[in-house]
């Protein structure tokens, strides 16, 4: 903790930017984005919602996209302190919602260990856009009775374990209390996932694949989990993209996913 006896004169707010439609901000993250002097910008926020900040504000991208180089997350945090000491005010702009796999959680820890006391503005996650997107819910009474956000991107570096998901085990509970599984980063370790998951779930469970989602080049794929690595592989579908799974899936109009109807009994 900072014992410094000197006020900060400075403030900083972490703002979700929602999955990429500028439409989709609220009205909060709007007006924190109008009132910043700094913006700390992550790789998928839009040029769009780029748009609202101040002319005078200075913007500093800081990308951070898996499977790509990232600027460190210790030169971020160094960046967003020095800002707000120099009276600066500070948004961490982040895609999807802070506390969702944004690393929110960290940079607020360190902020208040600096002495900062760190708003934060919710954005919508791009787990439940993706879905939406779809015409789907993440729950139905009928077939899903709670849904489960998860990383297929495991943390890296010394003393990080190869893969902390136990997608055998995360299989057997969403099959047994009829989950809905929203898997974030999950593309590049698909056939991983694939594999594990058919320990407890059927091979024709349905599952999805939203690449883009709310943006107007938007991809998808629909199949099931026993081809959910063909698939991807055949559609050329990269990050950033979200996987679901589950029996929410079944009720994808036959309108919305015309080729891949048949694949789900629908």
């Amino acid at each position: 903790m900072n014992t410094s006896s000197t006020p900060i004169a400075g403030r900083c707010t972490l703002v979700g930017a929602g999955p990429g439609d500028p439409e989709l901000l609220t009205v909060k993250a709007v007006k924190a984005i109008q009132a910043a002097t700094v913006l700390l910008v992550d790789d998928l926020v839009s040029e769009e919602i780029l748009a609202y900040a101040r002319p005078d504000a200075r913007i500093v991208h800081v990308g951070k996209r898996g499977g790509c180089k990232s600027t460190p997350q210790a030169f971020i945090e160094r960046l967003m302190i020095t800002a707000v000491r120099e009276g600066e005010t500070v948004v961490r702009l982040k895609g999807g919602d802070p506390f969702i796999f944004g690393r929110g959680g960290e940079e607020v820890e360190h902020l208040r260990e600096a002495g900062i006391e760190c708003a934060v503005v919710n954005g919508i996650t791009a787990g439940l856009a993706a879905v939406t997107s779809l015409g789907v819910p993440l729950t139905h009474r009928d077939h899903a009775q709670g849904v489960v956000f998860v990383t297929g991107h495991a943390k890296t570096g010394a003393g990080a374990q190869e893969d902390p998901t136990d997608w055998r085990a995360l299989a057997a509970m969403a099959h047994n209390a009829r989950l809905t599984l929203v898997i974030y980063m999950g593309v590049a370790g698909a056939r991983h996932i694939e594999r594990e998951l058919l320990y407890g779930l059927s091979g024709d469970t349905p599952v999805a694949v939203v690449q883009h989602a709310t943006l107007p080049h938007q991809r998808h794929i629909a199949t099931t989990l026993d081809g959910l690595q063909a698939r991807i592989a055949e559609a050329g579908l990269a990050s950033p993209a979200v996987i679901v799974v589950g029996d929410v899936l079944r009720g994808l109009a036959a309108a919305a996913l015309p080729a891949d109807a048949d694949r789900f009994g629908t």
